[in-house]
């Protein structure tokens, strides 16, 4: 499911998300320069603001992809508890002084933002996972309703 339509899912009715969609300017979407793109995620904000942070983060990342695989993280088993351990190990190394990570040379703060991520992602892909399945098993229930009737 897309960003705009899980924020559609707020604030409009499930039957009709594109009731949502506006300009942030009150331009009718047929007039020229309409852009409807008023509430919905602005992800400039967090590639921009955070561009030096993100760039460290990617070097955490180039730095597994290198030492594995890429993206083999995606596979680990126990991903979300293992990464959730990785974070905290990091975060207590960062507050305890320790600026770069050993092994790495790295920032802890990059690794634990690293972590954090792949943490994020995982639960993010589980619970798309979850809906899915739930979405399945709706359209199952009604379609033996349908034939049964």
């Amino acid at each position: 499911m897309s960003l705009d339509r899980i924020e559609a899912r707020h604030t409009t009715s499930p039957l009709n998300p594109i009731l949502s969609e506006r300009d942030p300017h009150g331009k009718d979407p047929h007039e020229k320069g309409a852009k409807l793109d008023a509430g919905k995620v602005r992800t400039s904000l967090v590639l921009g603001g955070f561009s030096r942070a993100l760039l460290e983060v990617g070097k955490v990342g180039t730095y597994g992809a290198k030492k594995y695989t890429d993206n083999g993280w995606m596979e680990v088993p126990n991903g979300g508890e293992r990464y959730t351990d990785a974070l905290m190990r990091h975060l207590l190394s960062d507050f305890a002084g320790e600026e770069r990570d050993q092994d790495t040379e790295l920032l802890h703060a990059a690794h634990a933002a690293w972590n954090a991520l792949a943490r994020l992602e995982l639960k993010l892909r589980e619970a798309r996972v979850r809906e899915e399945s739930a979405s399945f098993s709706l359209s199952l229930a009604h379609a033996r309703v349908e034939h049964s009737t």
